[in-house]
């Protein structure tokens, strides 16, 4: 495994704060993460609750569920040996179970180990043992880190997962987060993301880009930031309908805010209020109303338009971007234009280079519909997760440069929206 580097830097902020690097053509997130003993890179998810990794000799699958050798799932170790880790107790009579946005699944156990993340020591942490994994990889990841709430969390009673029913056989636990706040490792109950575009020149490269950002437990993300910052309530689901909805009685799944509108350089039309969108480490893309999506991909000069196979709107490279903006509490943040160009390594008719624009369209803003702003509105804000008052800090941050130029040879399937 190629381990992460320490900088200076990523001990700012708090005693647990460390760097997150980039994979996968820099669309995945990862940290160290040691299970007991033993060391993973972790993808870093706000968007689901689970920390997990293979056991070894896990089987793998396609997303068909049709059986694959072991290599097919990518993972960037052999797995988790449990037998090896002298802190870890097995949980019987039950199961870990999961389904990803991407169509990504797994099913294993369930056991205790420490994990240890940014130096920070979680005991006694429950974790996902996955069996059974259809994952496609990228070389580096063994695994997930979940960081949203404990009402999202995949185990369930009995060993078999054909049995499980959310949320009727749920067995709810603590994140690893969560239980570092219960256990008083922190001294804040709040954790905080700032995640950095890649150069071109990494995302050119299948290596893992090593520094691109931080996460910071019980502290604040060392990067630079501007005036411009609001705190929100996170919003709540009513927990039948699975809708959003305000109250003192709401059950919290996701970091959910409400968006008052979104627009863009030179639009002159009123997008109003957006409500389930999910603030998202895990998803590569914006996904917003298609009203929004549709409108902002006919503003870039020359339009970028839909494509329907590989389910992104196509530009040449070269095309003008219009700034995108989000108001969030009653403050507007923006969007580089430089996160609204993905090159996807394949050309048009006449030799231009493509891009997809890194915001989508995640459906029509009706009752039921969730949206993202996934890693290309975070990659201009920090983000501050409080646990405790259950609110979310938005944080604008200083324009920064991508570091380089060139073509990203990206599978347009490749974009990642792994909220689960």
């Amino acid at each position: 495994m190629q381990a992460l580097r320490e900088s200076q830097a990523a001990q700012a902020g708090s005693n647990f704060t460390t760097v997150v690097g980039g994979s996968d053509f820099d669309e995945e997130y990862l940290t160290n993460v040691t299970f007991g003993e033993q060391d993973f890179l972790l993808i870093v998810d706000t968007g689901s609750s689970d920390t997990w990794a293979p056991q070894i000799g896990f089987a793998c699958f396609d997303l068909d569920n049709n059986p694959v050798p072991q290599s097919q799932c990518a993972f960037g170790t052999s797995g988790y040996d449990t037998n090896a880790s002298t802190t870890f107790v097995a949980d019987p009579d039950t199961n870990f179970n999961i389904e990803y946005g991407d169509g990504e699944f797994l099913t294993g156990t369930v056991g205790f180990d420490t994990v240890t993340v940014a130096n920070m020591v979680v005991t006694n942490q429950e974790i996902g043992v996955v069996t059974n994994a259809a994952w496609e990889g990228d070389g580096f990841d063994t695994g997930l880190m979940g960081l949203a709430s404990p009402n999202l969390t995949s185990v369930f009673k009995g060993t078999n997962p054909d049995d499980d029913e959310f949320p009727q056989t749920q067995i709810p636990y603590n994140p690893v987060f969560y239980s570092a706040v219960q256990q008083g490792v922190v001294s804040n109950p709040f954790f905080s993301v700032a995640l950095d575009r890649g150069s071109f020149a990494a995302q050119n490269s299948s290596d893992l880009d090593q520094n691109l950002g931080f996460i910071a437990f019980g502290g604040i993300a060392p990067v630079d930031v501007t005036d411009t910052a609001v705190t929100v309530p996170v919003q709540g689901y009513n927990a039948a309908s699975f809708l959003p909805e305000n109250g003192s009685s709401v059950t919290y799944f996701y970091y959910t805010v409400d968006v008052e509108s979104m627009s863009f350089t030179g639009n002159d039309k009123v997008f109003g209020t957006t409500n389930n969108i999910i603030l998202d480490t895990g998803t590569t893309l914006d996904y917003v109303p298609t009203q929004v999506a549709d409108a902002f991909a006919a503003a870039f000069d020359p339009p970028a338009v839909k494509n329907e196979d590989f389910g992104v709107y196509e530009v040449v490279c070269s095309a003008t971007v219009p700034e995108f903006t989000v108001d969030i509490g009653g403050v507007t943040f923006t969007v580089d234009p430089a996160d609204n160009l993905l090159p996807l390594g394949i050309q048009d008719d006449e030799g231009n280079d493509l891009c997809a624009s890194g915001t989508f369209d995640g459906g029509p803003a009706e009752e039921g519909n969730i949206f993202i702003l996934g890693d290309t509105f975070l990659h201009n804000v920090v983000v501050t997760f409080n646990i405790e008052t259950d609110e979310v800090t938005l944080t604008q941050r200083t324009p920064y440069t991508n570091g380089g130029t060139g073509a990203r040879r990206r599978s347009p399937e490749s974009l990642r929206r792994r909220s689960s």
